[in-house]
């Protein structure tokens, strides 16, 4: 336990300063993060952060197709990156892709279910796959609540309770559920709200 307890400690600075640049949409900082990633981990965690923001195909070079010995937010943060490259690809390395970042997903969930980069992936998955590969807006809600819970209760070192409620408030909406969506969404809109997640609310990503 104490070992565990060290190494949050030593990696929650870098994490907490690759979502603080997320957050505020500043690209700039998190190339520079990238160069600076000294860890498998911070690297996958920097350049998942990043390709949303800039969509620049080379933030996806050299990402391995497995890991032998990951973590299970390892795993994670390589199912999001090749579920991006999936969607940039065409239709039959997009297949492959996308097989490909389901494999990993579900080796993340077999060896932590509820950590907090496994649903954080694991709703995205859900919200933006298409529905004849099991797309579930609902589904994904479920994760992002169970998500900002964690997040509220023990704090996640990359991830921040507004950004979990955001992604549960672009799922309500997909799902149906407007009146739960909109209820989120005006609590959320008292808040003082990094640009992304003014964003996310204002004009949200297509799914």
């Amino acid at each position: 336990m104490v070992f565990l307890f060290l190494v949050a400690t030593m990696i929650s600075p870098f994490a907490q300063a690759t979502q603080s640049a997320y957050a505020e949409q500043d690209a700039e900082r998190l190339r520079s993060l990238l160069e600076r990633a000294s860890s498998r981990s911070d690297s996958l965690l920097v350049r998942y952060r990043l390709y949303p923001l800039t969509e620049d195909a080379s933030v996806l070079e050299g990402i391995p197709e497995s890991l032998s010995d990951g973590t299970a937010r390892e795993y994670a943060l390589l199912s999001g990156l090749w579920a991006y490259r999936a969607g940039e690809a065409s239709l039959f390395s997009a297949f492959r892709y996308g097989r490909r970042s389901t494999h990993l997903l579900e080796t993340a969930k077999a060896h932590a279910p509820k950590d907090p980069f496994v649903l954080l992936v694991e709703g995205q998955s859900l919200l933006f796959r298409p529905a004849i590969a099991g797309k579930d807006a609902a589904a994904a809600a479920q994760r992002f609540a169970t998500l900002a819970e964690i997040v509220e209760k023990e704090g996640v070192a990359g991830i921040s309770q507004t950004e979990a409620n955001a992604w549960r408030c672009i799922a309500l909406e997909e799902a149906g559920h407007t009146r739960e969506a909109e209820a989120l969404r005006e609590n959320m809109r008292t808040q003082d709200l990094a640009p992304l997640y003014r964003q996310f609310l204002e004009s949200p990503p297509d799914v």
